[in-house]
């Protein structure tokens, strides 16, 4: 069906120059066999015919090779060859600040593991082939105003989170679907995932009631999907057919890169979890229960957990099953690592999450690797507000700002809720930071370097219950220079950690959208934002209860900070007294009003000093942070104070 490409007189004239440091004995003698490692007989040109998986998996190769030797297929073409359109300058521009571990083919292939990355180049080629993702079919076969789209491959290598040793490397072949028009190859793209604080509660619940894990992967999972429309895709330059016509591969699968494949993947897994017996949660669609056993999904990645070890074994044959779901998956074993968060069970029995390899990232790129670099005790200086700086000069630019902006806000939202506050002070204005901007995400680097094995403990208690922890701080970024022309420095900020049975699960600090008019209509503004987070929390809880799960429904219990002129809040969110200057309260913050009337909410006092949330509305010294971090984190300090309501 294939045969080789035969060289034209101007790819004669022009070899390929094999990069520095490539060799063609790192090519496997026999790219077609997995298992061969041996680099001692390189391949040889020949008359023989190449399998379709092998030919198909040389017309990727790129730049490692002289196109002319003797020792390599001549059908090995350069990038250029392959896609003519990509600029070389701006992919490695792109790449510099990249993750390492993610690149595009001709970087791949530089590397000194290339060997591993052509392996996998086959492994997904076969599997595609075996599967029967695609057919050949001739152009003219193709409808009158169909696309036919780009091949691209992406390569990458997955690491333990915890030894950062590489375990497994990818190639994926993509579709190129930046070409999608709307309407002809695509339409709805969005496709639900679960969030971290459903992620969070599962593991509160493990420990709560010794339950069983296994993570689970599935093999080229948008591919085990049905495309949902004809979609075609070209044959990668390098190859030809060994037939006349011009041909390109019509897909029978869902494929990596198309703007609608998570929707169709989803759909599909979805529909394949319904018929062995999954039931969806409403208030987390990415949430199912099957009997005793819960099933969280992100993506293709997944947590089943549930107190039988034997009913959790029989849940997986059922999905691996020809019989029944018939899904190709890998179990990875108990709970480890997920979403980059590595979860350690320690000897007491606590989970302990961290994300120590983002930080190191972030310190590479922030140059505080160095042995000798100084730590900090605070994510940020307490003493000093960050405003817009106007009047100086701009940041220089030695560092990255927006990605490491970006790693850091990644890591806040998992597993460090101390520097969510400093983290949102340092993304504002990103855009065109100042030189004081600068400096406070160095220092916030220089914190987490004292800080990097740190981040949650989860001991929980077994008093199953919510426990909300709101504050706020009015007007707390007001600035004389620029309150004229800047109606931000006005805005309060509002913070809220939810925990559950004394295990954080979810935390927020935000900017309000609105101009709060006193102290007690900000405390109010936050009060009504956690309480429409909880409730979502408290319906989820009830439901699992509902469909089985042993878990007791509760009471979310919420604590305002009181100021001395603050009494307002509390006393208004317990009982309506609407005068002339709250009555714009009534309607729009009053929506909790029938769960506290049930019963079901319970609004109480806490004493400014022990309100933890503070370390997510403003900057706090050394000792005040450390009682609030320990308190929230579980981390050793100095208090060791128990929560009372």
């Amino acid at each position: 069906m294939f045969q080789e490409h035969q060289l034209t007189p101007e790819e004669e004239a022009n070899p390929i120059e094999a990069p520095e440091g490539a060799s063609t004995s790192d090519v496997p003698a026999d790219i077609g066999d997995p298992d061969n490692e041996s680099p001692s007989e390189p391949l040889r040109r020949s008359k023989r015919k190449l399998k379709p998986v092998e030919r198909l998996t040389y017309a990727m190769i790129a730049d490692i090779v002289d196109s002319t030797s003797d020792d390599v297929p001549g059908e090995i073409l350069c990038l250029a060859a392959i896609h003519p359109e990509v600029k070389i300058d701006e992919i490695l521009a792109q790449a510099a600040s990249a993750d390492p571990d993610t690149m595009y083919l001709h970087e791949a292939l530089k590397e000194p593991d290339r060997v591993q990355f052509i392996k996998a180049m086959h492994s997904e080629m076969k599997g595609q082939v075996d599967n029967g993702n695609y057919s050949l079919i001739t152009r003219s076969q193709v409808p009158e105003g169909a696309s036919v789209l780009p091949a691209v491959w992406a390569m990458k290598r997955k690491r333990r989170i915890k030894t950062r040793e590489v375990y497994k490397w990818k190639a994926r072949l993509n579709i190129d679907g930046s070409k999608q028009v709307f309407g002809r190859d695509y339409e709805e793209t969005y496709a639900p995932v679960t969030s971290w604080p459903s992620v969070r509660l599962l593991l509160t619940l493990t420990l709560l009631h010794g339950w069983h894990t296994r993570q689970i992967d599935y093999v080229q999972a948008y591919t085990q999907a049905p495309i949902d429309r004809d979609m075609y895709m070209e044959i990668p330059k390098g190859f030809e057919i060994d037939a006349p016509g011009d041909f390109v591969l019509k897909l029978h699968k869902n494929v990596f890169g198309q703007k609608q494949a998570g929707r169709v993947w989803n759909k599909y897994l979805e529909q394949k979890l319904r018929s062995i017996g999954f039931v969806p949660c409403k208030w987390d669609p990415c949430v199912f229960v099957k009997g005793k056993c819960i099933y969280v999904l992100y993506t293709d990645d997944s947590i089943l957990a549930g107190p039988s070890e034997e009913e959790i074994n029989q849940i997986i044959h059922e999905m691996q099953s020809p019989d029944h779901a018939d899904l190709e998956l890998t179990v990875e074993g108990d709970l480890s690592d997920f979403l980059g968060v590595n979860i350690e069970k320690r000897q007491d029995g606590s989970f302990l999450l961290s994300q120590p390899h983002l930080i190191d990232s972030i310190l590479e790129d922030l140059r505080l690797d160095r042995p000798d670099a100084k730590s900090k005790t605070t994510p940020m200086a307490s003493s000093k507000l960050l405003h817009k700086h106007t009047k100086s000069p701009e940041f220089d630019g030695h560092f990255h700002y927006r990605s490491i902006i970006g790693k850091m806000n990644y890591l806040e939202k998992c597993t460090r809720p101390d520097i969510a506050y400093a983290v949102h002070q340092c993304a504002r204005f990103s855009s065109c930071p100042k030189r004081e901007r600068g400096d406070a995400v160095k220092w916030l680097g220089r914190y987490l370097k004292g800080t990097r094995d740190k981040g949650i403990i989860y001991k929980p208690k077994h008093d199953s219950s919510f426990d909300v922890y709101v504050d706020a701080n009015f007007a707390g970024d007001w600035n004389h220079h620029d309150c004229a022309e800047e109606n931000y420095t006005a805005r309060s900020r509002h913070g809220y950690i939810v925990m559950y049975s004394g295990c954080p699960v979810l935390w927020t600090s935000r900017l309000q959208t609105e101009v709060a008019l006193s102290s007690t209509e900000s405390e109010f503004i936050g009060l009504s934002d956690s309480v429409r987070t909880v409730i979502v929390l408290m319906e989820l809880i009830k439901e699992l209860s509902q469909l089985g799960i042993p878990v007791p429904t509760t009471q979310p219990k919420l604590h305002a900070k009181i100021f001395e002129d603050n009494s307002g809040a509390l006393e208004i969110a317990k009982v309506p007294k609407m005068r002339p200057r709250t009555k714009t309260l009534n309607v729009k913050y009053h929506h909790f009003r029938d769960y506290i009337e049930r019963g079901e909410i319970t609004i109480c006092p806490i004493r400014s000093e022990d309100q933890p949330a503070d370390m997510l509305t403003k900057p706090l010294n050394e000792d005040t942070l450390d009682r609030h971090r320990s308190f929230i984190m579980g981390w050793s300090g100095k208090s060791g104070r128990e929560r009372e309501c």
